[in-house]
């Protein structure tokens, strides 16, 4: 089976990583959950740990129990790198070759396949900053899945921003398992 980097960035919709982990390691694949910090004000790490079977890396501080870099170990080791949700933050640090947390410093060095899931307000989505910086990561290889056209977000507009449906995003992470 298949070791994915599950990313998880600061959105409310960041609680749902803990199914789409769970069911990910039920499938027999080895998980490596990594947040930027403003995700565990959404979700506590440790449930992504007990979920995952794996520490979950959150600060470059969280990488002293070896002597490699956790995150350059990461990087080598993945075949799938997704992040679920993505919020506009980090998908600018993505597209700008940003590293300031561990995730970005493990998508600036992974050679594996990268999934993003984008969930934010429909503004922010339709900014045209954010617009460039998706055309940007598209041109660098990366695929996109979402956000849902429709639904209501929790900033409390309707329409586009929502990340898909977590049956949606495990069918299609499943299609990019080598």
């Amino acid at each position: 089976m298949a070791t994915i980097v599950l990313g998880i960035t600061g959105s409310i919709a960041a609680y749902k990583t803990a199914d789409i982990a769970s069911a990910l390691v039920k499938d027999g694949h080895e998980v490596h959950c990594v947040m930027t910090q403003s995700a565990t004000e959404f979700i506590p790490p440790f449930t992504l740990q007990i979920l995952s079977r794996n520490p979950v890396l959150v600060s470059l501080q969280d990488e002293k129990q070896s002597w490699k870099p956790g995150h350059i170990d990461l990087a080598d080791s993945a075949e799938l790198m997704v992040i679920v949700p993505a919020s506009a933050n980090s998908i600018g640090n993505f597209a700008n070759g940003l590293a300031p947390d561990p995730l970005s410093s493990i998508y600036l060095a992974t050679k594996a396949k990268v999934l993003i899931c984008p969930a934010m307000n429909g503004k922010m989505w339709d900014h045209v900053a954010t617009q460039r910086n998706v055309e940007q990561l598209k041109a660098d290889g990366v695929e996109f899945f979402g956000p849902d056209e429709n639904g209501m977000l929790a900033c409390g507009y309707e329409g586009k921003g929502r990340l898909m449906p977590v049956d949606s995003i495990l069918e299609e992470i499943r299609t990019h398992l080598p």
